[in-house]
């Protein structure tokens, strides 16, 4: 069965669209993570949803990623199908203040174009290390701007493998939250509205954000950005850094001395490693503040 399918699989993608028994910490900003058993990398809609129809038809789960900026993945990898929508479906246009970029587009790159095409209002999202999809999935933000300021409307495969128009106002975006999971929608594209502005001061606001970024953050070491959310009332790096755990190590993973609600790879680390962290910060912030410590970062893979 398992060479059937992956002759059909080759046969739709390609020997670049199929990748066998990929190491997952090729993919994620983090560098970890074991195999996935099957790693697709289609380069449009039509090949996403012929690939999706042939996994179906052949029962294996499907996990769909972005560039891997926001992802842990466990040692023992992924059993099943990665879909990547990232560089193959990447393509950015502009047009007057709209721009449409596909699903794997990266942020940085559309706030980017936005610049060229002196259109203000993503200078925000230019140092965030996500792509179009996963910002739209997490409604990204970052400096007082979020992805539901700008957005117009995302184009989605549907779990019926139709591909949808959906307006911005009815994917319940809020604070790191959309609909989409829920609704198990895969962002194809997204439209954006930006205003015209200035191109010096765009770019200068830009320059300004990245500045802020390398002086507060750990950016030289991979990371997966900021690994607890916000609990309502405070901020999860600062009761990190009050319980006392900046700096604190396990094998490769260390809370960062620079930023504490970031967990860190300083070398070698392991999925394991990162979770161990991860549950001793939870442990410690709850018995000292009775707070409970949530993941922004998804964790995925076998157990």
């Amino acid at each position: 069965m398992m060479e059937n399918l992956i002759q059909e699989l080759q046969e739709r993608l390609g020997e670049e669209g199929l990748k066998l028994q990929e190491m997952m910490k090729e993919h994620t900003t983090f560098r970890v993570g074991g195999p996935a058993d099957l790693f697709l990398q289609p380069k449009d809609a039509e090949e996403l949803k012929d690939a999706i129809g042939i996994l179906e038809k052949y029962q294996v789960p499907v996990l769909v990623i972005g560039n891997g900026s926001n992802l842990l993945v466990r040692d023992k990898g992924i059993r099943g199908a990665v879909i990547q929508i990232y560089n193959r479906m990447a393509d950015i246009s502009v047009e007057e203040d709209i721009i449409v970029a596909k699903g794997g587009a990266l942020l940085s790159a559309v706030a980017a174009k936005a610049a060229d095409a002196s259109l203000t209002g993503l200078e925000f999202a230019s140092g965030i290390p996500g792509s179009i999809g996963g910002a739209v999935v997490m409604n990204a933000g970052a400096y007082g701007g979020e992805m539901k300021d700008v957005l117009v409307s995302v184009d989605v495969l549907t779990k019926d493998l139709e591909i949808k128009t959906i307006p911005a106002e009815e994917l319940e975006l809020g604070y790191r939250h959309s609909i989409v999971p829920e609704a198990g929608y895969i962002v194809l594209g997204a439209k954006l509205k930006l205003q015209k502005g200035e191109e010096a001061a765009i770019r200068g606001r830009m320059a300004e954000l990245a500045e802020q970024r390398r002086e507060k953050q750990p950016l030289q070491y991979p990371s997966a950005g900021s690994t607890f959310k916000r609990p309502e009332g405070y901020f999860a790096g600062k009761l990190v850094q009050d319980a006392g755990l900046k700096g604190k190590t396990i094998g490769g993973a260390q809370v960062s001395e620079k930023h504490s609600g970031f967990l860190i790879n300083i070398g070698g680390a392991t999925a394991q490693d990162i979770l161990d962290l991860i549950a001793f910060c939870q442990k410690e912030v709850k018995e000292q503040f009775g707070v409970t410590l949530e993941t922004e970062v998804k964790i995925v893979g076998e157990v």
